[in-house]
């Protein structure tokens, strides 16, 4: 297993070069691409040393062997590199927030592909020629495995046989478990990423609209004591100002503490809303930038007054916060901002002999805060602002005591010709694409997905709206519908490139044809059966993870069919060739296939900072490999069966009697 093991650091340092020429940076997918790609280098390695050894085990010196081998598989190793590779093509060209996160992450994964294909066309067959030994001098441990496995293949083909004489029942299975793809994506839970733990959590302060500064503090710093009682805390921080502000807390790092910081919110959630004068929202950042402050950000829009927009938004609000799905859920279109009116009475005005203008003035200064001049000491320059003292100004009513100058500077009590008149007006209006316009926003505690409490209000909201009231969204909600809808282009897009791909390398419609339909539902239909139980949900990281599955499925049919063609050409009929095709290529399947296994497996038990992300792709990736290759083993024969044409025999003999020539010069 050396010429494999050396294959993984020659193939990575091949796609740090490119990674290099093309200007990337090493960071978090770029890295996560490097790991991922651990798992996939080997594969043409591997396939290479099988081949080699089964011609060892035939008669063939290891020269002749190696020669016979790598002339064997040049055109199926070309293949399911180019595969491979150009699966990601989709990906990294497209736009938006996945195209911009993961373009390096598909070009560094396609770049160590492409490097291994050409490690295992050049480096794996010389090493193959000089490493490995003839079948008679096998001993010991390599060769009870040989023979364990000699047993399994022919275990497998004695199956297989059986069930070509079964032909429509595997292929009534192979549909059966190919349309249990839509409900298993109909019904997964979608979100744009999965939560990550950051090491911090915030908690947005929100305060009255009359509040002042010194209230909020005092009722802002119970915030902080929160945080302080809670052992994983290991700092704290916070700016406010009069009406709210922002804080949180930052965690101890993770070989400190136990808890993860989404159960830390949930902790401090309690205490928090306990905290009297303002409310504190806890919330964790989002995993991917571009979001806003709340996971759930559903737009209202209308020509409509903002009166009934609130009335709307009320509505959703309550039955957001009845469902059980939030832990926090507001509308920023509130009429709860208190003003207060002075109303002059003409005639009194008159009668006091009050100038208006004078009066409005007289106004302005004392209450509107402006400056009229400067002066200077010890030369710094200040404002001169005239007003009453704050204490004389703090509530509506203290406006009847301010006096205002009359006639002849008398000054004159402004209760005598005036009086208040207070309403509540809104905050702040909203505009969305020159529409009036609220903002559901809302927080959701770990177990619930974003798409789940999204796709609830959006059900609630078009119960409610009426004609003329459209729905959109903000922040990270945005982001998941806009982002999550281009997956299936994605997808297509690139299962449309593999065939064209595969259908330039066998000049046949049919082989792509064969090769993806037996493969590549199944695969998918078994990746999304975790998604559909809840072991993970659909996000950017597990639909990279399932385009990716593509290729790698893809793989296993490439062998089976090339080399069922190939056994047709040298005069053998269709169903011998193609039961001796999945015999022979079974241990390169099944290798490749505990290869990418085993490599990508510490993804799907990673722990710790991103462990979200490798968690995602990682379950994807191994249950999709495990279901997609038992069933590829014996549903690709059968549909081969069906579709495949009859090849007639070429002459092979100028071809392989140079082989030993070859060899013989070396």
């Amino acid at each position: 297993m050396i010429i494999p093991v050396v294959a993984i650091p020659v193939s990575l340092v091949g796609a740090v070069f490119l990674m290099l020429l093309a200007g990337f940076t090493i960071n978090l997918l770029t890295l996560l691409a490097i790991v991922l790609s651990v798992g996939l280098v080997v594969d043409d390695a591997i396939v290479m040393v099988e081949n080699i050894e089964r011609h060892i085990h035939a008669g063939l010196r290891p020269h002749q062997a190696a020669l016979a081998a790598a002339r064997e598989l040049v055109g199926p190793i070309i293949a399911m590199t180019i595969t491979l590779a150009a699966v990601y093509a989709p990906i990294g060209i497209q736009g938006g927030l996945t195209g911009t996160l993961f373009r390096e992450f598909a070009f560094t994964l396609a770049g160590a592909v492409i490097v291994s294909g050409v490690v295992a066309l050049t480096l794996s067959p010389m090493m193959g020629a000089k490493l490995l030994r003839p079948a008679e001098k096998e001993r010991g441990f390599a060769a009870w495995i040989n023979r364990r496995f000699d047993g399994v293949r022919d275990g497998y083909t004695r199956v297989l046989a059986s069930t070509l004489r079964y032909r429509p029942v595997v292929l009534t299975l192979w549909i059966i478990v190919a349309l249990l793809i839509v409900p298993f994506y109909m019904f997964s839970q979608r979100e744009l990423a999965p939560a990550e733990d950051q090491g911090v959590v915030f908690s947005v302060v929100q305060a009255a609209p009359n509040a002042t500064i010194e209230q909020t503090k005092l009722f802002s710093t119970q915030i902080l004591d929160v945080y302080r009682s809670i052992p994983e805390t290991a700092a704290t921080f916070q700016l406010i100002n009069p009406t709210g502000g922002f804080g949180g807390m930052v965690t101890k790092p993770w070989s400190e503490r136990k808890k993860t910081a989404q159960q830390l919110l949930m902790e401090s959630y309690g205490p928090l809303s306990r905290i009297p004068g303002v409310r504190a929202i806890p919330l964790t950042p989002p995993s991917l930038p571009g979001g806003g402050d709340f996971p759930v950000d559903l737009v209202i829009a209308s020509a409509a007054e903002p009166r009934q927009l609130n009335e709307i938004a009320g509505q959703l609000v309550q039955k957001a916060m009845t469902s059980g799905m939030f832990i926090y859920a507001d509308a920023d279109l509130k009429f709860d901002q208190p003003q207060a009116e002075v109303v002059f009475d003409r005639d009194k005005v008159r009668s006091q002999g009050v100038d208006l203008s004078q009066a409005g003035r007289d106004l302005s200064v004392l209450l509107g805060g402006n400056y009229v001049n400067r002066f200077s000491i010890q030369g710094r320059s200040y404002k001169v602002i005239p007003q009453i003292q704050r204490a004389e100004r703090l509530t509506p009513d203290q406006l009847s005591q301010i006096y205002i100058t009359g006639s002849g500077d008398k000054l004159v009590p402004l209760s005598t010709f005036a009086s208040l008149r207070t309403s509540a007006e809104p905050r702040e209006l909203k505009k969305f694409q020159q529409l009036n316009a609220v903002r559901i926003q809302g927080v959701i505690p770990p177990p619930v997905p974003l798409d789940k409490a999204l796709g609830f209000l959006e059900n609630e909201a078009k119960a409610l709206l009426p004609q003329g009231f459209t729905i959109d969204y903000a922040g990270e909600s945005r982001q998941l519908r806009t982002e999550g809808s281009k997956f299936l282009t994605t997808f297509l897009l690139s299962a449309i490139l593999i065939y064209l791909v595969l259908a330039a390398q066998f000049e046949s419609f049919r082989d792509p044809f064969i090769i993806l339909a037996g493969s590549v539902p199944l695969a998918l239909s078994g990746a999304l059966l975790f998604s559909f139980l809840g072991l993970t949900t659909l996000n950017i990281y597990s639909q990279v993870g399932l385009i990716t599955l593509v290729g790698l499925v893809a793989k296993n049919g490439i062998l089976i069919v090339q080399f069922a063609n190939h056994l047709q050409e040298t005069g053998k009929d269709k169903l011998a060739a193609v039961i001796e095709a999945a015999a022979t290529r079974l241990r390169p399947i099944l290798m490749t296939t505990a290869a990418t296994v085993v490599g990508h497996l510490p993804l799907v038990f990673a722990t710790g900072p991103g462990a979200g992300a490798r968690n995602s792709i990682g379950i994807v990736l191994v249950s999709g490999m495990i279901v997609g290759t038992m069933f590829t083993l014996f549903v690709v024969p059968s549909i081969y069966m069906l579709l495949a044409r009859r090849r007639v025999v070429v002459a092979e003999v100028r071809r392989s009697e140079r082989v030993p020539e070859l060899a013989a010069a070396v």
